[in-house]
């Protein structure tokens, strides 16, 4: 019986121990567990954080390419048209010589085309000028005409006196303008410093207006007649 009874309790000892080892296992097992939950909570909070403190960095990093990116770009729109403005100004000159060119050549030159002679019609003509080029100057007024050395026939005689001798009306004084025959007149000018005097021989043209015919440059200004 003895012998009985101490196997018996072999037995039952045995299983308490494997059932305390399991027991001991399983509550390894939940600590381990315990231990891996706290880690990845803890843990992954902090790598969270510091991927979101990185985020910031990364976007002002591309923010910062980004604004390089427009600077480089916006230099390089300001050097081509600083480029193109400079092409501009050197051309300029060449655009501006062809345009003095062609209006040269599309304006007739009328002083190219003058014939001057020494002296002329009196001892106080020092050269005669007369010009083939020398146009009409223009009229309004219609019908036929008579000399009226007053408003509108006076001031075209005049207009074609200062086409003639190549001087302003501001710095030009009429010393005599009257009648040289039928559509004809003839007058005498001089600058205000009297160093420049004309008689100024000038015919009517119909419906163009008055045009000179004939300058000749005087060495004084003439008495006047009686």
């Amino acid at each position: 019986m003895s012998r009985g009874n101490d196997g018996s309790r072999i037995v039952r000892r045995t299983k308490k121990r494997k059932k305390d080892v399991i027991l001991n296992s399983l509550i390894g097992i939940v600590l381990l567990l315990i231990i891996i939950v706290s880690f990845n909570i803890f843990f992954g909070n902090d790598d969270k954080e510091s991927a979101k403190q990185k985020e910031p960095d990364t976007e002002q990093q591309e923010n910062s390419t980004s604004d390089e990116k427009e600077k480089k770009d916006s230099k390089q729109v300001m050097t081509d048209q600083e480029e193109e403005a400079e092409e501009a100004e050197a051309t300029k000159p060449q655009e501006q010589e062809k345009e003095d060119s062609a209006t040269k050549e599309e304006a007739p030159n009328v002083d190219a085309e003058k014939i001057v002679t020494e002296g002329g019609s009196e001892p106080n003509v020092i050269r005669t000028i007369v010009n083939p080029a020398w146009e009409p100057v223009g009229t309004v007024q219609q019908g036929e005409h008579v000399n009226v050395y007053s408003g509108v026939d006076w001031d075209e005689m005049v207009e074609a006196i200062t086409y003639g001798t190549g001087l302003t009306k501001e710095n030009m004084t009429i010393h005599f303008l009257g009648n040289n025959g039928p559509n004809k007149s003839v007058g005498t000018v001089y600058t205000k410093n009297k160093d420049q005097i004309y008689r100024v021989y000038i015919e009517w043209v119909d419906g163009q207006g008055w045009k000179p015919t004939k300058v000749e440059e005087l060495a004084a200004v003439p008495e006047k007649k009686k």
